[in-house]
């Protein structure tokens, strides 16, 4: 069990009056057990009170009795898994993990009317926020297998493929290195596709002229990387060449930016103004980032919107694009950890244009 992690939990429950938190999220139970636990349709929750106690709702399928020292409260598909747990609460405030169905809030809230519920997910959100050295190692070493893969993709690439042909190539390759799993689906972009920010990999074919968007990351033991890259099939025109010339200064501009005490909302303006000094603003259409860890995408957004100021640790994407719908797409994106006096950044894959 992770003291460390518990005590930032209960100290952000502190500040917020919460003296009891149900935690469901798969990745902030595993964060403070160790355990995957996919509940599926069934129950899972990690009661934590604001001293430290914690107790474990699971059923006895997830075969848990023995294999963590967290006090276990095992039900049947036949138990009210709903009535064990009112039993252990205390009236009053309790937070809630965003991710809890409804299906069972409504059910807690049904049999227990003197309970007042908020979102509590922020208590552990904020505890994930700033992963510690061996986190930041396993972040590493993520990113480095990703950008092996990455490259060894690039190099298969070529005409007449389809764009789950390269799917199906970067999986048998990252798994080669080991990964668990994607950390996400590869989102393989070719063409008038690559102006879909979030493309539905799809069979269309990989043509001479084509611009090329690889969004890709891997799992390596339990930690997710996230990448993209934009190659041409072919010698690119004039204006492929200048979108990814400003979508590159973009990325640059945004890392430039990162650093400790900085709100994360001026990585995005600084990735941004770049791309709107270009004449190029109205196709930026998403934020320029996300936090990632455990899960792909984690607290917080680095938007024009986020107030939350960069402390060393952090871990999150850099990602401005370029999107002209009907014509072509250019992406590119890497992670940045902050470290004390600026930031590091955890890829390594070239950025420079890639003619193929």
């Amino acid at each position: 069990m992770y003291s460390a992690r518990l005590a930032r939990i209960t100290e952000a429950m502190r500040l917020s009056s919460i003296s009891q938190l149900l935690v469901s999220a798969p990745a902030s139970v595993f964060y403070l057990t160790g355990k995957w636990i996919h509940p599926g349709e069934r129950m899972l929750a990690l009661l934590i009170r604001a001293n430290g106690d914690m107790l474990l709702f699971a059923n006895r399928l997830f075969a848990l009795s023995g294999a963590t020292d967290i006090p276990l409260c095992e039900y049947d598909d036949t138990d009210d898994c709903i009535k064990l747990l009112s039993q252990a609460l205390q009236p009053g405030k309790i937070g809630i993990d965003k991710t809890w169905p409804s299906l069972f809030t409504i059910r807690l809230m049904e049999a227990r009317n003197d309970l007042t519920p908020v979102v509590g997910s922020h208590c552990v959100d904020d505890a994930r926020l700033c992963k510690d050295e061996s986190e930041l190692r396993l972040m590493r070493e993520s990113s480095l297998k990703n950008d092996q893969t990455m490259l060894e993709v690039i190099r298969k690439l070529q005409c007449g493929m389809k764009e789950t042909d390269v799917a199906a190539c970067y999986e048998q390759i990252s798994a080669s290195l080991g990964s668990s799993r994607p950390s996400f689906s590869p989102l393989i972009c070719f063409g008038k596709n690559c102006a879909e920010p979030h493309h539905d990999t799809d069979r269309s074919v990989l043509l001479r002229g084509d611009s090329v968007i690889l969004d890709v990351g891997l799992t390596w033991k339990d930690y997710c990387s996230d990448m993209t890259r934009t190659v041409f099939m072919g010698t690119p025109t004039d204006e492929q060449k200048r979108v990814y010339d400003i979508v590159c200064a973009a990325n640059e501009a945004g890392r430039k930016t990162v650093r400790p005490g900085i709100p994360l909302k001026e990585v995005d303006r600084a990735a941004r103004k770049v791309i709107e000094d270009a004449g190029y603003g109205k196709y930026f259409i998403h934020r320029t980032g996300h936090g990632i860890g455990l899960e792909v995408h984690e607290f917080p957004d680095v938007s024009m919107t986020s107030e939350v100021i960069a402390k060393p640790g952090m871990v999150f994407s850099v990602e401005p694009g370029i999107y002209l719908p009907g014509k072509f797409g250019v992406r590119v994106e890497d992670l940045v950890a902050v470290t004390p006096d600026g930031c590091e950044t955890l890829n390594a894959a070239p950025r420079e244009l890639i003619a193929l």
